[in-house]
């Protein structure tokens, strides 16, 4: 049976025993600046969308 690393620490603390330990693609989602600035974008382009059909 093979551990991936990301599973590696999970449970080893009893605080934190529930919480999930974010795998590579997640990490690098959430620190990768290009990936921020275009969801930025897209969810300011839905905030326009919304706000111009209530006036």
């Amino acid at each position: 049976m093979s551990v991936k690393e990301e599973e590696f620490n999970f449970a080893k603390n009893d605080k934190f025993n529930t919480a999930m330990i974010p795998g590579k693609w997640a990490r690098f989602f959430r620190t990768c600046k290009i990936w921020q600035f275009i969801r930025f974008v897209i969810i300011n382009i839905k905030m326009i969308i919304v706000v111009s059909k209530s006036h």
